[in-house]
């Protein structure tokens, strides 16, 4: 008889009930880690409160969905990274773990619970993202700016930080989200142009770049913020030239981590770049005046991002000065 356990690793390992979209696919045996990207499982009574917490909300966070290698780490120190709009995506990434399908209509009581969650877990810093909700006529763009003022009312001294989807062929989205005022909009490039047809076929690179250059236009107090993937094929001089693209766009954070493998029918590893390479890569960054940069293995876009907003506002705040 086939257990539960048994059923959830063949899962794991084939994608087989969370991507049938994927189903088609030839197998891309996952690669052993080295010694520099492996963790320690979870241990921690906080992190067992905090996961507690979650269940007890009926809150979904990315770092269960995608499979986040930090969430033992984080959830520990009562950091999590709440994941709006339902667990479902309407598009089907390579990359990307969370599950691909036909997601179920909003909840409309979902924003207080966020913001009940925030307050309940003292953050000072919250990250909110989503899957792709491409169903809906604003891409999911009000449920975003409800979400932001309910953790503003339940949480007024903590600041927001939003991970978005590209709002492609939805118009006027970004101007509502953008209005609600967040503390950082984040937008993630992913991975380099070259790849975007294999890797993330459903976005458009010169797109997202866009709209990280128009949350400044509109409302230029905003920190943004985008980072990227590396060991998916791409070559040195195409991450340098995503860097400049940011640049252009007026990008103030990048983040930049090793891509993994989350299943079988996933795009597969490359390589896995080494520490000395992601010091390599922060140092380039510096060089082209990001206020901030983050390049490690384990880096991920919400990873250490309430250490990183005040280390995002201190670097703003020097930079005017001297200037001044």
């Amino acid at each position: 008889m086939t257990t539960r356990i048994e059923i959830d690793h063949r899962n794991a390992l084939t994608g087989a009930a969370r991507h049938p979209e994927k189903a088609h696919r030839p197998d891309n045996p996952i690669q052993r880690k080295p010694a520099w990207i492996r963790v320690k499982a979870p241990t921690s009574p906080v992190y067992h409160e905090t996961r507690a917490l979650m269940r007890e909300q009926k809150l979904v966070t990315v770092c269960e969905e995608a499979a986040c290698p930090n969430i033992g780490e984080c959830w520990s120190q009562r950091h999590a990274t709440m994941m709006i709009m339902g667990e479902t995506c309407t598009r089907a990434c390579s990359f990307c773990n969370v599950a691909t399908g036909i997601p179920k209509a909003l909840d409309a009581d979902e924003p207080r619970r966020v913001g009940e969650a925030v307050a309940g877990l003292g953050l000072r810093h919250v990250v909110v993202t989503s899957v792709d909700r491409d169903d809906l006529a604003d891409g999911g763009a009000e449920h975003f700016a409800r979400t932001i003022r309910a953790i503003r009312q339940a949480a007024p001294d903590t600041t927001i930080e939003v991970l978005t989807p590209d709002f492609l062929r939805k118009d006027g989205a970004l101007e509502v989200v953008v209005e609600a005022r967040p503390d950082v909009f984040n937008h993630n490039l992913e991975t380099v142009p070259a790849l975007y047809p294999t890797i993330r076929p459903g976005a458009r690179y010169y797109h997202s770049l866009r709209l990280l250059d128009r949350v400044k236009q509109l409302d230029p107090s905003i920190f943004t913020k985008s980072g990227m993937m590396v060991g998916l094929g791409e070559k040195r001089i195409e991450v340098l030239q995503v860097m400049d693209d940011l640049r252009s766009a007026d990008v103030d954070f990048l983040t930049i981590g090793q891509y993994l493998q989350p299943t079988v029918k996933h795009a597969a590893v490359d390589r896995f770049v080494t520490p000395e390479e992601f010091g390599d890569y922060a140092a380039a960054a510096r060089g082209k005046a990001f206020l901030l940069v983050s390049a490690t293995p384990l880096t991920r876009s919400s990873y250490h991002a309430d250490r990183d907003f005040a280390a995002l506002r201190d670097a703003r705040e020097a930079r005017l000065s001297a200037r001044a």
